[in-house]
């Protein structure tokens, strides 16, 4: 994974020298994503800088891709997983210039419709694609939005893109977020949405079954298509469920080459983890256990409170928000990435997305049917890419580490996500317990993990690693935060306005990286947790009024669930 910044659009009287070294400077913002080299492609429509994080073909594989003739240039921030199938599928002859998994990307656009091709792309992707012969350009984001894509116009009408906001904040006033699973065309200034599933659609679900084995295997696939990797790699374990099966299923593929279709050793055949918390943590006691029980290498990594508060303006800046749930949950992981970094590890694969499938969040406990509880699940899904996908991303790019989350995985949602959502639903069984949120994934991993860890009590990351981090952030935001500026705070802040002190704190901190009204728009209104859904709040009354995010926070449910 890396970063991208283009300019298109431009004309015959634009200065390409100043314009380059201005392109170059804004790109330079995002280099922590892609600290290993930086690649520039000028012509008289379109400039491209690639700052690249060499993860697949790590000697070669530079960019912007540049197909033979030159007519291409292409900048890719992400991963194809499905490359190798791509290639073997292809019509027409392509000579690709180098190893890279993105290059596919150029002969598919030379052989097949935007709107087909995006459609068998099975990977995380944010990618800016300039045609020299037409003077078009296609850019595009992943389905999910788990590769961050933003774009604008400067004052000169120029269209530019970057994968940070913060590198296109000082020149596009109407800077925003590219929107997933879309693609647009300058040709004809037409944005279109190519990603569009039966399932989003309840009754094309209803009555569905999809077997424990079925899930499991695709699960399984999911995992093993995303450990493609020339390079050190890891797992993000916290000792809950979905780390803990993510960690589970590399560490069987884990001593043999996928690249190769598995035919030869690993060149790292043994499996690291990582974990981070307070001292004495929920996360680091249970992530212990699951490393012992997998057999990996395992690391856990204490932080104070105090190191993490020191960290909180840095990253804001870094994840370019001011919603409450991702800062408290992107500390731990910022400082978590840093300690990663320091080892030689550049990828991660973590357990995103499995609560926005499965309904993990504790107050789906109280959705009265499958219909409204699988209209919420894509409501989640929707809206992920503003919050776990946003803090997965930017807080471990920020130390140039790649995040990958097979739970999002293109073929693992076409099964999860066709299986009817009465199969999901946390109800009462015949014996009078009620059933653990996410049962239906638990049981298709039965023998997979300890039991203290496969049926262990959902857990807000940002409560796992500690519960006297967000304790200590609400005392530290009132001590800083008076009543009187909490009060008038729909005047300092006119959009989006915060209602309690810690997000009063947190808005101040991002208004001083990101001054611009713009900049506050690219952020999603409202509480981060799903209680502040319409939905959510027709299911219990109490969910209106609670102003917490935590897991804890929500009507009790944490505590009769445990």
């Amino acid at each position: 994974m890396c970063s991208i910044f283009g300019i298109f659009g431009l004309q015959s009287g634009d200065d390409l020298g100043a314009l380059r070294r201005q392109a170059l400077e804004c790109s330079q913002r995002q280099r922590h994503r892609g600290p290993d080299w930086s690649g520039v492609y000028v012509d008289e429509g379109a400039i491209l800088v690639h700052e690249r994080l060499a993860i697949v073909d790590p000697a070669g594989g530079s960019q912007p891709l540049l197909s033979q003739d030159g007519a291409l240039a292409l900048a890719v921030n992400g991963e194809i997983y499905n490359h190798a199938e791509l290639k073997a599928e292809l019509t027409q002859p392509y000579a690709f210039q180098t190893g890279s998994d993105c290059e596919v990307i150029n002969a598919l656009y030379r052989e097949d419709a935007p709107e087909s091709f995006l459609n068998r792309l099975n990977g995380i992707f944010a990618f800016a694609l300039w045609d020299r012969q037409t003077g078009r350009a296609l850019i595009a984001r992943d389905p999910i939005g788990v590769c961050p894509l933003y774009w604008g116009h400067d004052r000169e009408g120029r269209l530019r893109v970057a994968s940070e906001m913060k590198s296109l904040c000082e020149h596009c006033a109407d800077v925003a977020q590219f929107p997933p699973g879309h693609w647009y065309d300058t040709a004809t200034g037409k944005l279109t949405q190519y990603y569009r599933r039966p399932w989003r659609d309840y009754e094309a679900v209803k009555g569905v079954q999809v077997s424990p084995t079925e899930l499991r295997e695709a699960f399984e696939a999911a995992v093993h298509r995303q450990l493609m990797t020339d390079v050190p790699y890891g797992v993000l374990l916290s000792g809950g469920l979905d780390s803990s099966l993510v960690a589970a299923v590399a560490a069987r593929y884990a001593r043999h080459r996928v690249e190769d279709g598995d035919r030869t050793e690993a060149w790292w055949p043994r499996l690291h983890s990582f974990a981070i918390g307070l001292k004495g943590s929920p996360d680091l006691a249970a992530a212990r256990i699951a490393a012992d029980a997998l057999g990996t290498v395992h690391h856990g990594f204490e932080y104070t409170f105090e190191e993490g508060l020191d960290a909180l303006p840095e990253v804001i800046r870094h994840i370019e928000t001011y919603d409450v749930t991702t800062i408290r949950a992107s500390t731990p992981m910022f400082l978590l990435a840093r300690r990663i970094k320091a080892m030689g590890v550049k990828m991660v694969l973590s357990g995103e997305g499995s609560d926005e499938i499965f309904g993990g969040y504790l107050y789906f406990h109280k959705a009265p049917n499958a219909r409204e509880f699988h209209e919420e699940l894509i409501r989640k899904l929707d809206a992920l890419h503003n919050y776990d996908c946003l803090r997965a991303n930017k807080s471990m790019m920020a130390w140039g580490v790649e995040p990958r989350v097979p739970f999002l995985d293109r073929e693992f949602l076409d099964v999860a996500m066709r299986m009817d959502a009465s199969h999901k639903m946390i109800t009462v069984g015949a014996d009078g317990k009620k059933r653990i949120e996410k049962a239906v994934l638990r049981e298709a991993f039965e023998g997979y993990l300890p039991d203290s860890i496969l049926w262990r009590q959902k857990e807000q990351f940002s409560d796992g690693v500690g519960y006297g981090w967000i304790d200590g952030l609400k005392a530290h935001a009132e001590a800083q935060v008076s009543d009187r500026e909490l009060a008038a705070a729909d005047k300092r802040f006119p959009f989006n306005p915060p209602l309690t002190k810690e997000a009063y704190f947190y808005r101040a901190l991002f208004e001083q990286a990101f001054p611009t009204p713009a900049a506050a728009e690219t952020v999603p209104g409202g509480k981060s947790i799903a209680c502040s859904s319409p939905a959510a709040i027709a299911w219990d009354a109490s969910f209106a009024a609670a102003a917490d995010p935590s897991g804890r926070a929500i009507a009790g449910v944490h505590a009769q669930a445990l």
